[in-house]
């Protein structure tokens, strides 16, 4: 069958589009970006303005259009944080419905962290044995841990690298006084006491726009070489690249092979916010997996689908 997913995200709208069936792997078949920004465009209530609200709805309209033209079976569509903390997210929603009748979900931070780690799971596999898996994104920080597909442990935090570059960071690069403050800040949010439950895991993984990219100015293996090769983050290489990415204007940071020009500006929080959360839970290295919350969502509706021709 032919799955859709629509991602809306803190900086994009992402559709991604699969051909899967229940116990196969799901392989892409069509993928297409708009870059929103939706959290950049939040009045002082923070209510999504009205700009962000169409340009929403826009994008959500393309989205099923491309769907219906792709013959897509199913179309899952959910948002995360920029929706879900907006304060008029009810009336977005409804909105979005009314014109596209794109059936948006918004998904709490905690399931973000339990379908990605499903991800990370299926891709790494049972020999990863415990496992624990990070996630940065453009609002949250997702983290999770466990030994079995669903993690017994599911964290979400407000230190996605966007939210901290909008509230913490004033200037291209940022002030030494105000890389310090950010981190105390960092640090502050990371005294989670579900935090403290995590210990014993055997395989550590990351994954998100963010750590794909300072993975890959650490020196891994670019994007061209493709999804299997081994790719890694450890602690040593991220401590270098956050020196320099923190010294460096994003206009400079863009033109790094690797590096997004439209996420250039949000690196350095991402670095920030990797270094501090992997000290406070002493890893070392990460190893970083190329699916995400997208491919957990879509894992999550073929193990739904699986159980219902089981049952019927």
């Amino acid at each position: 069958m032919r799955l859709g997913v629509l991602d809306v995200g803190s900086n994009t709208v992402h559709l991604l589009v699969v051909d899967a069936h229940p116990g196969a792997h799901p392989w892409p078949a069509h993928s297409q970006k708009e870059r929103l920004r939706l959290a950049e465009q939040l009045n002082g209530d923070g209510s999504l303005t009205k700009e962000g609200s169409h340009s929403l709805v826009q994008a959500c309209a393309r989205a099923k259009e491309a769907a219906r033209r792709l013959e897509v079976d199913e179309l899952l569509a959910f948002a995360t944080s920029a929706v879900r903390d907006a304060s008029n997210s009810a009336d977005v929603l409804r909105r979005v419905w009314l014109d596209t009748g794109v059936d948006l979900r918004v998904l709490s931070g905690e399931d973000e962290a339990r379908m990605t780690f499903l991800a990370v799971r299926r891709w790494f596999g049972w020999s990863a044995g415990r496992l624990l898996v990070l996630d940065i994104g453009g609002g949250s920080l997702e983290i999770a841990a466990g030994v079995d597909e669903s993690p017994e442990i599911a964290v979400s935090l407000p230190l996605g690298a966007g939210r901290l570059t909008r509230n913490k960071l004033s200037h291209d690069p940022p002030l030494p006084e105000e890389v310090e403050a950010l981190e105390s800040y960092v640090d502050n949010k990371l005294e989670h006491k579900e935090l403290d439950k995590i210990g014993g895991w055997e395989f550590a993984a990351a994954t998100s726009k963010t750590f794909r990219t300072l993975a890959r100015l650490a020196g891994a293996a670019p994007s061209g070489e493709g999804l299997w090769v081994p790719r890694s983050l450890t602690m040593t290489g991220l401590h270098q690249v956050r020196a320099f990415v923190q010294r460096i204007p994003s206009v400079a940071l863009g033109e790094l092979d690797g590096v997004s020009p439209s996420r250039a500006h949000q690196l350095a929080a991402g670095a920030v916010v990797a270094e501090h959360t992997m000290r406070r839970l002493g890893i070392d290295e990460l190893r970083i997996c190329p699916w995400a919350l997208r491919e957990g969502v879509i894992l999550s509706r073929l193990d739904q689908l699986s159980l219902s021709n089981v049952e019927n």
